[in-house]
């Protein structure tokens, strides 16, 4: 079990696909279960204060994964989810205590053999407390504006770099004092900056610790 956690465009995404392909792993993106929830709401109208529905909207989802595509009730959603104005929206579903306990469930039936990588905001503080391997990976909300930039640009998104580092930075406000599961450093995680990381870089890190873990354990005590 591998989790990795950080703040918005840290390269969680990225690096925790990479690591579950190298390690033959399954794969969760926690942050796609809530901007499912936050897509619905759009769709269904209904408020980002409004936590009971929001609660049944994630306890109802039918939803499933195949060939790195998401659906819902049989409707492929990858791209949908990933827009803008549904991350804003996930960001502020996410806090909501029973949106978070709906989806809890969920995210444990991903862990099975031969492992799992799971990325998000609490996988190694709450959803997997007890992951052999803790990454946190953080970079400069600078850092990740750009990258986000660069990304939406390049799908034909018209949108400035200004309000992205702004989003940004309301997000990471937002992750750090909500109430349920906010976002830290778990204390026996492993904290890399990625800043000025490629992305092969960070992944090639992360494989690093898991195999001196691996071989730690095989060795034994001394």
């Amino acid at each position: 079990m591998i989790a990795i956690d950080g703040p918005a465009a840290s390269g969680k995404g990225t690096i925790a696909q990479s690591v579950a392909a190298a390690l033959g792993y399954r794969y969760l993106d926690s942050g796609a279960l809530y901007r499912l929830v936050a897509l619905e709401a759009t769709r269904q109208k209904v408020a980002t204060d409004d936590e009971p529905r929001l609660a049944a909207l994630a306890d109802g989802l039918d939803l499933s994964f195949g060939d790195g595509r998401i659906f819902v009730s049989g409707q492929d959603v990858t791209d949908a989810i990933r827009a803008e104005g549904v991350s804003a929206m996930a960001s502020k579903v996410a806090i909501l205590p029973r949106v978070r306990t709906a989806l809890l469930t969920r995210q444990h039936a991903f862990r099975a053999p031969p492992g799992l990588v799971a990325e998000g905001r609490d996988m190694g503080t709450v959803v997997f407390p007890d992951a052999r391997l803790k990454i946190y990976l953080t970079a400069t909300a600078e850092a990740r504006a750009s990258r986000r930039y660069k990304q939406l640009i390049d799908k034909g998104n018209s949108i400035t770099i200004q309000g992205l580092l702004r989003d940004i930075r309301e997000r990471d406000e937002r992750d750090s004092v909500r109430a349920a599961a906010p976002l830290r450093i778990a204390a026996d995680a492993i904290v890399l900056d990625t800043t000025d990381m490629i992305a092969d870089a960070a992944i090639a890190c992360v494989l690093q610790q898991y195999q001196a873990l691996t071989a730690a354990g095989a060795a034994g005590p001394a």
